[in-house]
């Protein structure tokens, strides 16, 4: 089939549409938009099965515009095959409150698979999708019900492969063979600002042959024909796909093939010019009756494939109800979770305590996979009831990221989006460093990935303190929308899970202990839930003061209330193994828990004092970096000893009561 005069005007539509929002808007990028409108036409209509009355299918296939900044051409597209999203909504681009924010957003526009912008991160979550359909497929399907059986899009721009985090991916979706995973690159020369050349020189086809990719090269961008056949050699490939096509950036207008047309509204005159070049005399945001009857005739013929689908699904419900059962939705039954056994009441890192406890949620739940940094062994996020999720075995649980953190945390972003499962990443704690950016952008998209870090503070020891967190509490703990749990025992480990399972939009981060830290008989796992709790209550009587510790520090903290007690101080012990959990709770739940007329208030946590400085007026905490040595010896060194806890209390105490 050969593409007429009727396809290039629906191209056209998607650049004017686009066009007209960004000038509407004065605000905006026009150049991809123009540029690669001819790609994402054919990919669209041609390839793509969606159903824009059911946004949410599962088996629909998946589009990731990782160059979000050419959100105007998604929005032309959502619009065109009759999404929720009215030509109003186009008009209001970049408005406050509207369903056409500057990049696209994640459950705020309908047909959005991930929120982008960020460079990069598109690409990476696009893997973690493409990964999701491969193990879906493997664990759900049964002969003659291909229940997941989709594509993974995504469209890259010359700065997505800039970012390192794309490299990560790269080679994370070229070792399992994601063959069903194809990017689009618009190749077209030109970044922010100016020529390519300016700061990159490498070959696409050498960097994505080299990383295990099938790589394919369309020379003409506008070359309907051309795209179309490369997009169906991609799809029969045994390994993931690029397609590099050559395209001018802002094709059509007085500045196309510069930077000028990369992050400006075109103005006025060049519109008329580039109205004049295309031969397009309708009005700003009017799509020609022909065109709209194009587009509506691919999404009729979309929604047949959907039918026939749904004739499928409801079939293999009735064939096989439990098994879809299990994946329903990506919550996870903790009910099961058991500290009885008596080895759970033996000091134990914490890491310890949560593999074991990973053991007993992966076994009641088949959804649960992840992997880590190539740190399993350190990390004890090893699945042990499954093996290595690869081509050849799709169905297992584990995955080996390899030393590829900020990779690892967008494709458990993709894994989460995609739907179905839960998914987790694992690494040192000082490492979530370098995906960072990855947990703000799961934050922003409100979505429930899981990031689990080991080895969280200066009692690392002997690696020193390029391995010591002490910033990094603070840090996490300051992004909207992310709880993070430091849990003091088995009991907390417990309840950090069954939040985890209940837990549906947001991140959680949990951070966990190398050293071993004691069982402890008044802990609550019910206490995780509400960020805080009283481990140990004062007695009877006045309170002189509230010891607040998380971690392996409440354990010291339960200590020095007992030496307090001897000098007689009357205070109690407050766990908090989530702060972000706390300051959502009750003003009267918070001022039970830390009375407002109790003036010592004394946080303990081996890390900065801005971790715990909002709910305490004293910190017993680290403000410099650790040292290389025995772990006891730092963290004594540091002040964490039962000794100085007694002595900062005191000296506090006669400060603020003379007493």
């Amino acid at each position: 089939m050969k593409f007429t005069k009727k396809d290039t005007d629906a191209v056209n539509a998607i650049r004017f549409l686009s066009v007209d929002m960004i000038e509407k808007a004065k605000s905006g990028h026009p150049g991809l938009p123009i540029d690669a409108a001819p790609m994402a036409y054919v990919l669209w209509e041609k390839f793509m099965n969606f159903n824009p009355k059911e946004p949410r299918w599962i088996n629909r296939d998946r589009f990731v515009l990782s160059a979000g900044h050419g959100s105007a051409m998604l929005y032309s597209l959502l619009h065109l095959n009759c999404f929720n999203l009215p030509i109003d909504e186009l008009k209001q681009f970049r408005q406050l409150h509207s369903k056409t924010p500057g990049h696209p957003e994640y459950g705020i526009t309908e047909g959005i698979d991930a929120t982008t912008g960020p460079l990069g991160q598109g690409l990476g979550m696009a893997v973690g999708m493409a990964m999701a359909e491969q193990h879906l497929a493997a664990v759900v399907n049964r002969p003659g019900y291909a229940v997941f059986d989709h594509y993974t899009y995504a469209l890259v721009g010359d700065g997505d492969l800039m970012e390192g985090v794309s490299q990560e991916a790269i080679n994370i979706a070229g070792q399992k063979q994601l063959n069903k995973l194809i990017v689009l690159y618009d190749s077209n020369d030109i970044s922010l600002d100016g020529p390519l050349n300016l700061s990159s020189n490498e070959s696409a086809e050498q960097r994505f042959k080299a990383a295990n990719w099938n790589y394919e090269k369309v020379m003409d961008g506008n070359d309907l024909n051309a795209i179309k056949a490369a997009i169906e050699r991609a799809q029969f490939s045994d390994r993931p796909t690029l397609i590099e096509v050559k395209t001018v950036i802002g094709y059509g207008t007085p500045d196309s093939g510069t930077n000028k047309v990369h992050g400006n509204a075109l103005g006025q005159n060049n519109i008329k010019k580039m109205r004049e070049f295309y031969n397009w005399s309708e009005k700003p945001f009017v799509i020609p009756t022909k065109v709209k009857q194009l587009y509506e005739k691919f999404v009729a013929e979309k929604q047949k494939v959907y039918r026939q689908w749904e004739k499928m699904f409801e079939e293999f419900q009735r064939k096989y109800p439990e098994i879809y059962k299990l994946f329903e939705d990506e919550t996870l039954n903790t009910n099961n979770i058991s500290i009885e056994n008596p080895e759970f009441q033996q000091p134990m890192a914490t890491r310890s305590i949560n593999s074991k406890i990973m053991q007993q949620v992966a076994k009641n739940n088949p959804k649960l996979w992840g992997g880590s940094a190539d740190l399993y062994s350190s990390n004890n996020t090893h699945l042990e009831q499954s093996g290595e999720f690869n081509r050849l075995h799709p169905g297992d649980r584990n995955i080996y990221f390899g030393v590829r953190e900020f990779g690892m945390a967008a494709a458990v972003n993709g894994i989460t989006l995609h739907g179905n499962t839960r998914a987790f990443g694992s690494t040192f704690f000082v490492f979530s460093d370098y995906l960072k950016a990855g947990i703000r952008l799961a934050a922003i998209q409100k979505i429930p990935s899981v990031y689990i870090f080991t080895h969280d503070s200066i009692a690392v020891g002997e690696d020193g303190p390029t391995h010591e967190p002490i910033e990094q509490l603070a840090g996490l703990r300051s992004i909207p929308n992310v709880n993070v749990i430091r849990p003091a025992d088995a009991h907390e480990v417990m309840g950090a899970w069954q939040v985890i399972g209940e837990t549906k939009d947001q991140p959680t981060v949990l951070v966990l202990t190398r050293q071993k830290v004691s069982f402890l008989e008044r802990a609550s796992s019910k206490g995780v839930r509400k960020g805080a709790y009283i481990i140990s209550a004062a007695s009877d009587g006045i309170v002189d003061g509230v010891l607040i510790a998380t971690g392996s520090e409440v354990a010291l903290a339960l200590e020095a209330q007992k030496k307090l007690m001897d000098k007689s101080y009357n205070v109690s012990v407050v766990s908090m193994p989530s702060v972000n959990a706390f300051k959502k709770q009750s003003m009267d739940y918070q001022k039970e828990i830390l009375p407002p007329n109790v003036k010592v208030k004394c946080a303990i946590e081996m890390g900065s004092s801005y971790g715990l400085s909002t709910v305490s007026d004293t910190t017993i905490s680290i403000n410099e970096f650790g040292a290389s040595g025995d772990g006891g010896k730092i963290t004594a060194e540091c002040g964490f000893t039962v000794e100085n806890i007694v002595k900062k209390f005191t000296e506090k105490s006669k400060e603020v009561n003379g007493k």
